[in-house]
């Protein structure tokens, strides 16, 4: 009977996991969320019209179609029988059990809002497809709505944007917010200038992309302040409404107006790393992550890996390429033992770099001991996106909406509805215009 491998997530460390099974001797399920494969570091250009969903999320069972011993199936795994080596998956409409001889975990982060969790509503994250959609309907209706105000102080609230962290992710949308607003939709609005934007990007700690050390920090910081926008560190987050939110910084307490905030810090472990922690006897991290052995197995399960954003070993940073690697270590474990070979090795992360883009043209980049900055750390960036997006199609269409956007001024991706997340904030502050309009026909007849 062929080794049975179930494998959790369709993400970085699950796909990478199960593509480099496909000459192994396995029989392999993977069970995931959604029908897509999803490169997350490119959700911020999805939420700023640069690109489109599709192109950063293509189907797990397009990109597997030429990988014959891989049953793909569409679930939340929601715990694990460690016992009788089983996992209980709530799908849609139907829950199913699936038995595993080694099973790979690897679901993934959520977004963290250190215990205020009510922030979601006004603050979206940016974990999925339908944050960056939903902020994209936020962030280019603000516009549209402000263009309509008569009051001055209600359309600089629609003109304000917020943006909590100032990790990668916070210094991306912030610079692309900035650039949608002082570079693509000028001339576009009768009735205000977009120049006329704040954006504002703030964060508790006390430097821009703290983990890429002081020179790129204050590089990026000042490529920041070139782009308008406005930097508030050491700047704790208390409190987070439809209208605004409130910070506590070295000058004291204040309040920002503001209609479109993105909450760009902190992540956390899904509940699944607890339920299996607890069903094995592993230790947890202050962020939920699952307290790993050195090999990425868990304490007294050698047949169950946990890798990507939801183990926790060595304090690596839960990058794209710590899952890659982890995904292709597991899996290199298991082809050792199905060659009778020994099996255990510790897991070694190869750190290829961290980057990020400021604006277009300019990015930072951190490999080694190796600091670029400015264009060439653009480049760069540009270079290894390309290289880890699956698929020529998907490849080909960046590169020209890119161009669309770099090159040009314009945004390929501007298209929002009246349904999406956003809206939800028009509508209690100016009632519903469907309602309004149903209401009226309905007096006309």
């Amino acid at each position: 009977m062929r080794e049975r491998v179930v494998v959790v997530g369709a993400g970085f460390g699950g796909l990478f996991a199960t593509r480099a099974l496909r000459r192994a001797d396995v029989d392999i399920t993977l069970i995931n969320g959604t029908a897509y494969h999803l490169f997350q570091p490119l959700l911020y250009q999805v939420a700023t019209g640069i690109l489109s969903e599709g192109e950063i999320a293509p189907p797990i069972r397009e990109v597997l179609k030429n990988q014959d011993n891989v049953d793909v199936r569409l679930g939340w795994v929601r715990d694990v029988d460690v016992n009788a080596k089983t996992v209980s998956v709530a799908g849609p409409g139907i829950d199913y059990t699936v038995g595993y001889d080694t099973l790979i975990v690897s679901a993934g982060a959520s977004q963290s809002y250190f215990g205020n969790d009510a922030f979601a509503e006004h603050a979206p994250g940016l974990k999925s497809v339908d944050d960056a959609l939903e902020l994209r309907s936020r962030i280019f209706n603000a516009f549209e709505l402000a263009d309509l105000q008569t009051d001055e102080d209600k359309t600089d609230r629609w003109l304000t944007f917020v943006v909590v962290g100032a990790g990668a992710t916070g210094v991306e949308m912030a610079g692309q917010i900035a650039e949608l607003a002082h570079r693509t939709l000028p001339g576009q609005y009768k009735h205000i200038d977009p120049h006329r934007a704040r954006i504002i990007l703030v964060d508790a700690v006390g430097a821009v992309l703290n983990t890429f050390g002081d020179h790129l920090s204050t590089r990026a910081l000042r490529q920041l302040h070139l782009l308008g926008v406005e930097v508030e560190l050491d700047t704790k987050v208390v409190g987070v409404d439809a209208t605004g939110i409130e910070v506590e910084t070295p000058r004291g307490h204040q309040r920002i107006e503001s209609m479109t905030k993105v909450w760009a810090a902190g992540v956390a472990a899904p509940p699944l790393a607890r339920r299996l922690a607890e069903a094995t006897g592993a230790g947890t991290d202050r962020a939920g992550r699952v307290l790993v052995e050195p090999d990425l197995t868990l304490p007294g399960h050698p047949e169950i890996f946990v890798v990507g954003d939801m183990m926790a070993l060595d304090r690596l940073p839960g990058v794209a390429q710590v899952a890659i690697q982890g995904g292709r270590h597991a899996a290199g474990q298991i082809k050792r033992r199905l060659a009778g070979r020994e099996t255990g090795q510790a897991f070694h992360y190869f750190d290829k770099g961290s980057m990020a883009t400021v604006s277009r043209f300019s990015a930072v980049a951190s490999i080694g001991r190796v600091r670029i900055s400015g264009f060439l750390g653009w480049l760069m960036w540009l270079a290894v996106h390309l290289l880890y997006l699956v698929g020529f199609k998907n490849r080909l269409t960046a590169v020209l909406h890119w161009a669309v956007s770099f090159l040009g001024r314009g945004r390929s991706e501007r298209v929002s509805t009246l349904q999406q997340g956003f809206a939800r904030a028009a509508v209690r502050e100016y009632g519903d215009p469907f309602t309004r309009e149903r209401a009226g026909a309905g007096k006309a007849t």
